[in-house]
């Protein structure tokens, strides 16, 4: 016990080192815990992909690839999500597997997405892959890098302790998350839409939240 003790105490150690090396590059935080070895592939990798500001591309056209592989559910009113976003969106103009929606935009269809409703998504990052599959949480993160050949970055949470510290880790980011970022809580972002979703639909039964 007390050897396992302190394998989990060395790991949590590790998760908040290399915490502190990352930008928070989504509105959930994305735990990269990544050996030594692996910084100098990193920073090829992100010199690589993106550098543009951080403004979301709400308004970006962007057709939907014909043979994607994953949708990545993200929320575009988020500056910190989008960082990440708009790197995926860089590497996937080559890999043209990951089909990225919007859950702002007032086109978002649950129906569309598994069922998946704006305040459930908003909860923690959510994925569905072509097979209709749910993957939500770091899970979700490693399955998204993984198809535009970015998958090392998250091997080692397939492995345990890692893989359950960097979940928690998570959880608590994606629970603080819209406090730590200076927005409003869940509740208020919601009764907003709603608001919003009675001034510009009227009594339109096709506009849904």
């Amino acid at each position: 016990m007390a050897t396992r003790g302190a394998a989990t105490a060395a790991a949590a150690s590790i998760i908040w080192k290399h915490r502190r090396n990352f930008s928070l590059r989504s509105h959930h935080f994305n735990p990269r815990i990544i050996p030594t070895g692996y910084k100098l592939l990193q920073i090829r990798a992100i010199q690589g992909a993106s550098t543009d500001s951080v403004t979301p591309l709400k308004n970006r056209d962007e057709s939907k690839p014909q043979n994607w592989k994953i949708k990545m559910l993200y929320d575009g009113d988020c500056p910190l999500c989008m960082r990440e976003v708009n790197m995926l969106r860089e590497r996937n103009e080559k890999y043209g597997t990951i089909n990225f929606v919007d859950i702002s935009s007032n086109d978002y269809s649950p129906e569309e997405n598994q069922g998946l409703d704006y305040k459930t998504v908003m909860g923690q990052i959510h994925a569905i892959q072509s097979d209709g599959n749910v993957v939500v949480g770091v899970e979700a993160f490693r399955r998204l890098y993984e198809e535009v050949g970015l998958g090392w970055v998250y091997t080692i949470t397939k492995f345990e302790p890692i893989g359950k510290i960097a979940d928690a880790v998570y959880d608590v980011w994606a629970k603080y998350r819209l406090q730590v970022t200076g927005r409003p809580s869940l509740e208020a972002i919601l009764e907003a839409r709603k608001k919003d979703k009675v001034e510009t639909c009227g009594e339109s039964k096709e506009c849904k939240m």
